[in-house]
């Protein structure tokens, strides 16, 4: 069986070069399909929220003043994410509030991160866009808890995750998909795509899963 680790950020800004921090983290440890624990918890990193993101998400200043201080958060995240690989919808966000976060603490954070938003493109081109909240209704998908909070944002990440891994398989006849090979088709450019799945799903019937992305997008 395989865990991975389904993260989502909360943050003042969208850059962390920017002095942007931190304040909400959310992690549920998923193995195959199923939630086998969570962690969140809201950060105190000492920055202010602007406003228009209090409005996006609901966390205030006040509600931040009396959280944990941000050392003490990542330093349990990172403790409760350990070795796993770690999924995320727009990974390349979180993995910089992920790697900056921790830089503050001097600890390494050399996980890998895939990302269900492009792998959604790839297997989803014709969505209207590939946003989280347009994703969870175009696909049926379970909500709960207010967008734009970390646990809330990581569960629907939690079921896109699963949906991925089930509409490969079932469009490319593949008995697993797990998360090295959507990492695969996550480095695959969109066009190469669907017959790279297919060659992989012909090799995995074989038993063969060798082979290399095709090209980068």
């Amino acid at each position: 069986m395989q865990t991975v680790a389904v993260l989502d950020f909360e943050t003042t800004g969208l850059s962390p070069n920017q002095g942007d921090r931190a304040t909400e983290i959310a992690v549920i440890l998923l193995r195959d399909g199923q939630i086998v624990d969570r962690y969140q918890s809201l950060m105190n990193a000492g920055k202010r929220i602007p406003s228009q993101v209090v409005n996006l998400t609901g966390i205030t200043n006040d509600m931040i003043a009396s959280a944990p201080a941000a050392s003490k958060v990542m330093r349990e995240a990172a403790q409760f994410v350990g070795k796993h690989p770690v999924v995320a919808h727009n990974a390349g966000f979180d993995r910089r509030f992920w790697q900056a976060e921790l830089a503050h603490l001097g600890i390494s954070s050399d996980q890998s991160f895939a990302c269900t938003m492009l792998v959604s493109r790839r297997v989803y081109p014709h969505a209207q866009n590939h946003r989280l909240s347009t994703l969870v209704d175009m696909l049926q998908l379970p909500k709960s808890g207010r967008a734009h909070r970390a646990m809330a944002d990581a569960q629907m990440t939690c079921h896109l995750w699963h949906r991925l891994q089930h509409d490969i398989a079932q469009t490319y006849g593949m008995s697993r998909v797990d998360y090295d090979l959507i990492t695969r088709v996550q480095l695959t450019s969109s066009a190469k795509v669907p017959a790279f799945l297919r060659s992989l799903g012909e090799s995995q019937a074989r038993g063969d899963v060798s082979g290399a992305p095709e090209g980068n997008q």
